[in-house]
């Protein structure tokens, strides 16, 4: 019998690179989505409403599944959405996959999260990763991403976005706060085999090649062909010039938060690589493509 597993945002970005792995491994596939209508027409996953309102409906989606991968969060506040609300939603979520009798979650996170940080994005995972813990599902793994690219990934598109349209390009202070970026595909080969085994475990997802924020700048500038000048300014400046492109861009380019996190090294790991795609090779071979059109999130996650 084929085994039947859940991918929350399976028409999404992590989430689809899940999907896209475990159809590829021979298995049924069920999503439950906040955006019922970006189904293709001809798509293999069955699709259910991502409802945190109704805890019975969530069970009954749930039912016959043996493994669930959570990729629901929100980057950033907007109307009545919150990291505060999503560490509840994640909850309701939890519960109903034990109440349906959901064998394994395989959870995705963020690299360095703590229940004391002051930026509610990495306190609220952390809040998540004690719920599942404390949930009453047999067994969990959590996979910690930074950074994602691959698959028409937003952070890198935008920022060659910018560079192949500005004649300056802001970094905070020198630019030498690392990160560690992992390829999509390589998260998704990391949970579905994580979903493959049985024990508790919490892993760090991560690239072979740990970087400083300015040289991917420069290997972004290099390889779609910019003349865009890297200006340092300093790291308070950085959020209110996002800010000011974001209003003409009607989108959220970077929030305070999330440049103090990036600033701090909270995208950095010092944990072995899980993933085999080198960024800088990575950027060297899209370049061509990277940053043709500008990727909105707030029409890929609330427009309508």
């Amino acid at each position: 019998m084929t085994q039947l597993d859940v991918v929350t945002g399976a028409f999404s970005y992590s989430g689809a690179a899940i999907a896209s792995r475990l159809l590829a491994d021979g298995h049924q596939v069920r999503t439950l989505t906040g955006h019922p209508g970006r189904a293709p027409a001809a798509s293999p996953i069955e699709v259910r409403p991502l409802d945190f309102a109704s805890q019975d409906e969530l069970r009954r989606s749930l039912d016959g599944v043996h493994t669930l991968y959570n990729t629901y969060w929100v980057r950033f506040a907007h109307g009545q959405v919150s990291h505060e609300a999503a560490v509840a939603n994640s909850r309701v979520l939890f519960d109903a996959a034990a109440a349906a009798g959901i064998q394994r979650i395989v959870h995705v996170s963020i690299t360095n999260p703590s229940l004391t940080a002051a930026d509610s994005y990495f306190r609220g995972k952390a809040q998540v990763e004690q719920a599942l813990a404390e949930c009453a599902v047999p067994s969990h793994a959590v996979a910690r991403p930074a950074i994602l690219f691959g698959r028409g990934g937003v952070l890198l598109n935008n920022i060659a976005w910018l560079l192949r349209r500005l004649p300056v390009f802001a970094v905070g202070g020198r630019g030498e706060y690392r990160l560690r970026p992992i390829h999509v595909d390589d998260l998704a080969a990391l949970c579905t085999d994580l979903g493959a085994h049985s024990d508790t475990v919490t892993l760090d997802a991560v690239g072979p090649e740990s970087v400083t924020f300015r040289q991917l700048v420069e290997e972004i500038r290099a390889a779609v062909g910019s003349r865009s000048v890297i200006v340092p300014v300093p790291g308070a400046v950085v959020p209110a010039l996002a800010a000011m492109l974001g209003l003409a861009l009607r989108d959220t380019l970077l929030t305070a938060d999330e440049y103090r996190s990036m600033a701090a090294g909270l995208a950095d790991s010092a944990g072995p690589a899980t993933g085999t795609t080198a960024i800088t090779g990575w950027i060297r071979e899209h370049g061509d493509e990277l940053g043709r059109r500008y990727a909105s999130e707030l029409d890929l996650h609330f427009r309508r």
